[in-house]
């Protein structure tokens, strides 16, 4: 998305071909489910390291987190897969023009010519199924964390939130824009294109940056920059 995207900024026409479109199409809804299901599994880990920590190792066995990540590939595929399958077979036969600077479910859905409500009606029950039970697994763990560490001393408390925040961080980035795209009828707004904007590419620029400041080898490193600053 992101290579196209500077591509057409530099085009005079923004030109894209029907298969790359449906390719376009699969591979962002495959890394974007992934991405969900992803944080699912992060909120899982971080579950398990606050509110059982003696039990940790034991729990979050390599077996587990292997399990975990083949997950995540198989939701992103059958997600991506159900939404490529529901648009692919759409004829086309009117305007090719879309208001949008990504070939995406709502947009592609206005030019077919034929009534899309059946499909549109499928495209909300998944992608709103999706959104909405990650997100409330998402909110119930963070929950029964926040229920575990209030009996925790004040400095254990801080420690367990720091060790949350960053996840906080990306689950808001992430599914603010989600939710506001796919909850509701399939109906498109000019915003869209924004909140596209901000869970397509922002959210994945920060996902490194926010997850890297926490290792030691960043912290070094910013100790040592600032050393330099001050010589």
């Amino acid at each position: 998305m992101t290579p196209k995207l500077n591509t057409d900024l530099l085009a005079e026409r923004m030109i894209i071909s029907y298969n790359k479109c449906m390719t376009q199409l699969f591979i962002i809804h495959f890394l974007g489910s992934m991405e969900i299901f992803i944080l699912t599994g992060m909120a899982y880990d971080r579950y398990v390291a606050i509110c059982k920590p003696l039990h940790y190792a034991a729990i979050m066995s390599r077996q587990r987190c292997n399990t975990i990540i083949l997950a995540c590939w198989t939701g992103g595929f059958i997600h991506s897969a159900s939404q490529f399958l529901l648009t692919i077979f759409l004829p086309f036969c009117g305007p090719n023009e879309i208001d949008h600077y990504v070939c995406n479910v709502y947009p592609l859905l206005k030019l077919a010519c034929t009534d899309t409500s059946r499909i549109g009606l499928l495209v909300i029950v998944n992608s709103r199924l999706t959104a909405l039970v990650i997100f409330v697994i998402l909110m119930v763990s963070y929950f029964l964390i926040l229920y575990t560490i209030r009996v925790y001393p004040a400095e254990s408390h801080a420690k367990a939130l720091s060790t949350c925040r960053f996840h906080i961080t990306l689950v808001v980035l992430f599914f603010v824009p989600v939710l506001f795209v796919y909850i509701r009828p399939h109906v498109t707004f000019p915003v869209d294109k924004v909140f596209a904007l901000l869970h397509a590419i922002i959210a994945p620029v920060f996902n490194p940056l926010i997850y890297r400041l926490r290792n030691w080898e960043m912290k070094a490193l910013r100790e040592m920059w600032c050393h330099l600053v001050i010589l």
